[in-house]
């Protein structure tokens, strides 16, 4: 029989409903980032990296694009022969069938996936996560401390704790209590959602609590261990991680790639991130172009100006077209005289002649006010914005878009404009 030391399971079956129209026709785990990656690379080059070659990429929401961007593994290096990477949907059994419903409940519905490699642990990963981290130290941590589960914690101010899952632990790292979204926080430890479990605490408890609805490893699992006597031990972890779950945060975490001295390094030689890469031909520069602190993907054309932004690969900046502070994804054209502030356009957008995003006033969106925040200019993808409109701030526009839907051109601040049915 193949027996696997750890194998991971990666839960990318989200909706990441909070980041509005980027995930209205792909999984939050595909959704781009940093110009050239795709968030689930970030997970997946951190397991190869930390030497472990068996994944399974559990999806479920819009999950094509993730599909096809994993394939067999191979930029990650995890096409082998035995273990690998396995995309793992829900499907039809006999007897009772379900989506997944919950964190441990996608977990419980591959049992026989897992069993198949007889691993002595099983680490539990969520796939929307921008961070580096070895998880073979963790492991060394679990093992150290005689563990049955180990959970990956970091400290955050004490006056945002009550925003996550708390972990209050003894002075030799054990777990002692949890608090989720307390109140009044005893400690400032935030669960990260990274568990290192032994097989065995693992299948039992799955299949005790398997009949729960929801089943979650915060809400259900890892108290049901704790309450069972086992033993729960912190691991405490203190380099970057972001939770690209907002739309801020995600703006946020991008542009901290183009920072004079970034906190998040994409260009360590030791800990590279891995991602599919489609055979493009070089960026071209114009020299009617301004470029000042972006990142540009493959195959871009600037002819106009960007400054502290990240271009996406295949995207044409058009001459007098001026993108700042914004993110643009691939094969995206902004065209001539166009002027972006802070925007987020997604693939395969077209923003039109002298149309001017991020104009104007900050006011609450009208339609979906904690999504569409920050300031932000969001597009979905395949958008067409007709020239000479006016877009403003907190807004939102999707579809083929024509100049009779901007009254006098403009799209006010707040508003939002969906043509392409994807704002629910």
């Amino acid at each position: 029989m193949i027996r696997k030391e750890m194998i991971a399971m990666l839960l990318a079956g989200g909706q990441g409903s909070r980041l509005g129209v980027l995930t209205s026709k792909v999984a939050k785990p595909a959704v781009a980032f940093g110009g050239k990656y795709r968030i689930i690379d970030f997970p997946l080059s951190n397991c190869i990296n930390s030497g472990i070659d068996t994944v399974g990429v559990l999806t479920q929401y819009q999950p094509l694009r993730l599909n096809t961007h994993i394939g067999i593994g191979i930029p990650w290096d995890l096409d082998k022969n035995v273990g690998g990477v396995s995309v793992l949907p829900p499907y039809e059994k006999v007897g009772k069938t379900e989506w997944y419903t919950g964190t441990a409940n996608a977990i419980y519905q591959n049992l026989a996936y897992m069993e198949s490699f007889n691993p002595e642990y099983v680490l539990i990963l969520s796939g929307d996560h921008i961070y580096k981290m070895d998880y073979e130290v963790m492991l060394d941590y679990h093992k150290a401390h005689g563990a049955d589960v180990s959970i990956a914690v970091m400290p955050v101010p004490i006056e945002e704790a009550s925003r996550f899952g708390i972990v209050v632990a003894d002075d030799n790292g054990k777990i002692v209590e949890f608090q989720e979204k307390p109140k009044e926080p005893k400690s400032n430890l935030a669960s990260m959602g990274i568990y290192i479990f032994t097989w065995k605490a693992l299948k039992e408890a799955l299949i005790t609590l398997r009949d729960q609805s929801n089943c979650d490893f915060g809400k259900h699992v890892i108290p049901y261990c704790h309450e069972k006597g086992e033993t729960l031990v912190a691991y405490q972890y203190n380099g970057y991680w972001k939770d690209v779950g907002t739309l801020g945060s995600y703006w946020e975490a991008n542009m901290e790639l183009i920072d004079i001295i970034p906190e998040f390094n994409l260009y360590e030689e030791f800990w590279k991130i891995y991602t599919k890469n489609d055979i493009l031909p070089p960026q071209y520069v114009a020299d009617s172009s301004v470029i000042e602190r972006c990142l540009i993907g493959d195959g871009s054309e600037i002819y106009g100006e960007a400054y502290s932004s990240i271009i996406g690969c295949g995207v044409i900046i058009e001459e007098g077209a001026v993108v700042r502070d914004s993110i643009i994804m691939q094969n995206t054209v902004i065209k001539a005289g166009a002027i972006l502030n802070k925007a987020i356009v997604a693939e395969n957008c077209v923003i039109g002649e002298n149309a001017q995003l991020g104009v104007g006033e900050e006011v609450p969106n009208k339609v979906k006010p904690s999504v569409y925040s920050f300031g932000l200019a969001v597009v979905g993808e395949n958008t067409v914005i007709p020239p000479n409109v006016k877009i403003g701030k907190n807004t939102a526009v999707t579809g083929e878009t024509l100049p009779e839907d901007y009254p006098d051109g403009i799209l006010a601040s707040g508003e939002t404009l969906d043509k392409a049915g994807d704002v629910q």
